[in-house]
């Protein structure tokens, strides 16, 4: 299959109820046609990729992440995305409204992909995540599983 062929599965992870359905309405009103799953909490998402069977990981998979989380933060799922042999390519856009400066250099040290601060006015977000739409309708991503 071409790989710029793979439409990936986005997955939010966002506590923030109205976020997630800010921004899958925004994904979908950008035209993206990709699959999308909310989890809000960051265990959960850790908890998708622990039972996803070993014949799934080639499938293609674009995380959307949130910082503050209830049971496992944001940095955290980042650091352990990313040192799991088969889930390190895994691409992860932090969206969230932390802005300290410390937290998105951690968060690139640890490997994500893209940061993103999530406008506090409802507009201006809404604007950012159909910018992110058209941004993510251009990734030509890699499969999870490195083998």
């Amino acid at each position: 299959m071409n790989q710029a062929a793979i439409v990936p599965t986005i997955l939010i992870a966002d506590d923030d109820e109205g976020h997630a359905i800010l921004i899958r309405e925004n994904l979908e009103a950008a035209g993206l046609p990709n699959p999308i799953l909310h989890f809000r909490d960051g265990q959960a998402i850790l908890d998708f990729f622990a039972r996803l069977p070993s014949a799934d990981l080639p499938a293609t998979y674009l995380v959307l992440l949130d910082i503050r989380m209830p049971k496992v933060d944001g940095i955290e799922v980042l650091r352990r995305l990313k040192a799991d042999p088969e889930l390190c390519k895994l691409p992860v856009i932090m969206l969230t409204t932390t802005d300290d400066t410390r937290e998105v250099e951690r968060c690139y040290e640890l490997g994500c992909n893209v940061y993103i601060q999530k406008p506090v006015d409802y507009d201006r977000f809404a604007e950012a995540i159909r910018r992110l739409g058209l941004f993510v309708s251009l990734f030509v991503l890699p499969p999870v599983c490195s083998h």
